[in-house]
Formats: C-alpha cells, structure tokens, sequence
C-alpha cells in the first residue's frame, strides 16, 4: 500500500501507512491499559507431544491436544521464531521484495520453504491458510483492541475459524517485554532455549544495551530523531508507544519529540511534516525507517532533506519499526545506534 495513503485517516488505513512508522497509528485511543499485562506465557512442557497451551497478551489461552506443529504467522514473527529453531509453514505480511529477494522483515528466513498467503497489507489468501491445515496462527498486536497485525479485518472471521490464534503486544512497552514474550512463546513451542547460539544472543544484546546506555550517557546533548519518508510527507515518530524508541530512551537516548497536539492525527504515533517543514526539529542523528514500503535515504531526492545538517554530517541510520523480536536480530538495533552516538557530532 501506498505511502501517501497515510493521510487517509482510517482505522486500517493508518494501520497500513508504513511511512507513519504505521504501527498501529489511530488505534492509540482504541483500548486502554489491559494490554499491558504480559500474560502468564506458556503453560504446557516445551519439546513434548503432549497438550499445549499458551496465554497471549489479549490474556486468552490458546489450548491444543499437542505442541503445534502447522504454524502459520506475521512474517516478522515468522522470522523471530526461525531464530529459535522453530519454523513455521506459512507466512502473511511483507516476505518478498519486488526483485524476488528476502524481504528485510523476513530475516535468515528461507522464503522459499514457506507458503506466502500475502505479501502486503491486505493480502491473505483463505484458500492457502486452509490448505495448511493450521494448528495456530500468530501475530502481533499494534493496539489494546487485540487487533492481529496484518490480518484482513474484512476477513477475520473466516480466518479465525480455520484456527486459533496467538497475539504478541507489541504496543506501548518497552522492547525487552515482547522480547521475552517471544522467548516465552518460542519455548513452549518446543525451542532449545538452551543452546548455546540463544543464550550467546541474549548475552550479546545485554551488551549492547550496556555499550548503548553509556553512549548516551556520554553524549546527551546529541539530539536523536526517528523519521519515516514518502513521496509526498516526512513522518517524525513520538517515542511512546513504539517498544524500539521506548527502550532506547529508557537506555538515555534524547530523542526529538513532537508534541501530543502534534500527533493527534497520527495517533499518538508519530506528527506528519511536508517535505518543506522536514527541517522543523533540529536533530544530530536520524533513524530512518528501513521497511521496504518507506522510501530509503539514499532515494529521497527532495533538496531540503539534503539540506539537513544530520545529513551533510553522514549521521543517518536505519531503524526497524518493527523489530523481529529475537535477541540475535535485536543486537545490531542497539549496536547501530551506540555506534551513531559514540562517532556523533553536534550538527543542529
């Protein structure tokens, strides 16, 4: 779906807007602090054919007669899921790229060993679901209404009689929380938490988180801001609600951060500028959104974008919006980010 599309301001077409750092934009006023309760996680033996359950974070418990084996998910989760050693037999959500190569959200995913019901917003085709004969789809959350990121709204119904599912949040909480949620979820499903290229991951990211507090620690004057591009608007993320942004200012980071009133059409997620107000914040660093429905820095050709001193300064990285919640992908997240504060110089 087109960027530009952002500026419809539906409940899903707000969902849908990658460039609004999209993430569940208008939903920020749907629900109220339910969510947040991180659920009891899983409740059967991890690797056991026995019965199976799980308590997602709608605070539903999902039982079966056996650890699900047809597994159907958000290509994210999909991704984070592989990284535990767990892979699943479908997928939905931005898998492949217009060249035929792994999307960015697909991480070390083989995408050829997937059936892909859909690859964009929208897309979700019942008839490959139902061949899978699925024990359990998963997804994440973007809001407190329990909404499945990725799953035709128009179509949820049908969906959710072919199977149960799982709901991930990953709204308004730091990222650590989904993180253990998906080590939770990954467990129970019968992952080797154990092994050592896990635990080697999960140490790395309490690294890096360390190598990051203390850069931000010893720069806090370096302003930081989160940005999203389309052909028509620049998008300036808030840091609440996005689970990245709120840990990364938990670790000290100082990011630009629009106002409320500004936001309020975005949702609380993010306030949206012309390409002629990109230079409204002053920020030292710029995160741009790497998802491939947003356009990369390297192809934004507007001449007040080239203007920005962040961009002079060649102090522009990559953000995941959507990070896929493993440890060994949310590494570079944090290393690339302290690496940017540690080189940084005050531009702005």
């Amino acid at each position: 779906m087109s960027l530009a599309r952002a500026t419809h301001l539906t409940r899903r077409g707000l969902l849908a807007a990658g460039g609004a750092l999209g993430l569940g934009a208008a939903l920020a006023a749907c629900g109220d602090d339910k969510g947040k309760d991180s659920g009891s996680g899983a409740e059967g033996k991890a690797g056991t054919s026995g019965p199976w359950s799980f308590k997602d974070d709608r605070g539903t418990t999902v039982k079966l007669d056996k650890v699900p084996a047809n597994i159907v998910a958000f290509t994210g989760v999909g991704a984070a899921l592989y990284d535990y050693g767990i892979q699943v037999k479908g997928v939905f959500g931005p898998t492949k790229t217009t060249a035929g190569k792994a999307d960015v959200q697909a991480g070390d995913m083989d995408i050829s060993k997937v059936t892909v019901l859909g690859n964009a917003w929208g897309q979700f085709s019942i008839e490959k679901y139902a061949s899978l004969a699925p024990d359990v789809l998963i997804s994440t959350m973007f809001d407190n209404a329990g909404t499945l990121w990725y799953v035709p709204e128009e179509s949820k119904k049908k969906i959710a009689q072919l199977a149960p599912s799982v709901g991930i949040s990953v709204y308004d909480r730091q990222l650590t929380q989904p993180l253990q949620r998906m080590w939770d979820l990954a467990e129970s499903l019968g992952a080797d938490m154990k092994a050592a290229e896990v635990t080697d991951a999960k140490k790395r990211f309490e690294d890096a988180a360390a190598r990051l507090r203390a850069a931000a620690k010893a720069k806090p004057d370096i302003k930081v801001m989160a940005g999203s591009a389309s052909d028509q608007l620049f998008y300036v993320s808030g840091t609440n609600l996005s689970i990245d942004l709120e840990y990364f200012k938990a670790l000290g980071v100082n990011f630009v951060e629009p106002p409320e009133s500004a936001k309020k059409q975005g949702g609380g997620w993010f306030e949206s500028l012309s390409w002629e107000n990109v230079d409204k914040y002053k920020a030292d660093i710029i995160m741009m959104d790497d998802r491939t429905s947003a356009i990369q820095p390297a192809d934004i050709t507007k001449a007040t974008w080239k203007k920005l001193p962040a961009v002079k300064a060649g102090q522009v990285i990559a953000r995941s919006p959507e990070p896929i919640l493993s440890y060994d992908k949310c590494v570079p997240l944090l290393t690339s980010l302290a690496e940017a504060l540690e080189k940084a110089r005050k531009v702005s």
